[in-house]
């Protein structure tokens, strides 16, 4: 072969390799186009029977349609978060349906909860602890056993008896279950000093601090969402969702100087012991008193 022949040929196969490599590049351009129109964020049409305690969201009022839509969809499309709540609903609306019911507060205010701590046992940055973040003083004012050995802030049923309290005189109160909500938020005082500030009775007609002016809208965003997972592109199934063990309840009237040991006496470990029993936080319990506690040991 001459060498203007290989050098033809070279040329040709050159040319050949540039035309399949750029024809590859437009196939993979093609492809992220269609991965593109197949993922698809679609605006949420609000429910017309939005409703909290029965008490109806006012969806036809603009600034009322805005801020509901608003929550609705940051709890739709902040994916992650919705689905970690949703599978904690699993685990604590059990315990507290039949507490609500128990206490006479409406079951809606179990999103309430919810909305305040995500079910979990962190304190927030102003000191609010436990599933219904009581603040300290609210706490002990209600009757709660609180400091750095017992904190029955992070007990589920003396903590649930007393937001049943507190939000009933809200009601009583306010004359609504909407008021008492955000007065969960705001506090009773202002509530009241901005609803006479500014002569309304309502609480979607009146103007309030953003946080509280929100705080009502997650309620009833997280109450339609959780409700109805599949509406909105939640696709979960029961093994997925989170649980709690079966327990039996413990009485002790005396003083436990070591809970790690007094925990391996049934066959559990100190953490086991502390998951069921958070309210607990030290490695011991004074009770100098020789009050009565009931501790929950789960069943293996």
């Amino acid at each position: 072969m001459s060498k203007s022949s290989r050098f033809l040929s070279l040329t040709v196969l050159l040319f050949s390799t540039i035309l399949l490599l750029n024809g590859i590049g437009k196939n993979e351009s093609a492809k992220e186009i269609f991965t593109h129109e197949s993922y698809k964020i679609k605006a949420i049409k609000l429910p017309k029977n939005l409703n909290l305690a029965g008490e109806r969201v006012p969806i036809e009022k603009n600034d009322i349609k805005e801020r509901m839509d608003r929550e609705l969809l940051v709890n739709t499309y902040w994916q992650s978060n919705g689905l970690l709540l949703i599978k904690r609903a699993n685990k604590y609306f059990p315990i507290l349906e039949p507490l609500l019911k128990k206490y006479g507060l409406p079951d809606d205010f179990k999103f309430l909860a919810l909305a305040e701590s995500a079910f979990t046992d962190e304190t927030s940055s102003a000191g609010a602890a436990g599933i219904w973040h009581f603040m300290k003083r609210t706490g002990k004012e209600y009757g709660l056993e609180i400091n750095s050995n017992v904190d029955e802030r992070y007990h589920i049923e003396k903590s649930t008896k007393v937001a049943a309290e507190y939000l009933i005189k809200s009601k009583e109160r306010f004359n609504s279950w909407t008021l008492a909500a955000a007065a969960y938020n705001a506090g009773n005082y202002g509530i009241h000093k901005q609803l006479e500030k500014q002569q309304v009775n309502n609480y979607y007609d009146a103007l309030l601090a953003d946080e509280t002016e929100r705080y009502v809208f997650r309620i009833i965003a997280l109450k339609e969402v959780i409700s109805n997972p599949k509406k909105y592109g939640f696709i979960i199934e029961n093994e997925d969702l989170y649980t709690f063990p079966k327990t039996r309840t413990v009485k002790v009237d005396t003083v436990i100087s070591n809970i790690s040991l007094f925990a391996k006496k049934f066959g559990i470990t100190y953490k086991e012991l502390k998951i069921h029993n958070p309210w607990l936080r030290e490695n011991k319990l004074n009770n100098a008193s020789r009050k009565l506690y009931e501790i929950k040991i789960p069943i293996k």
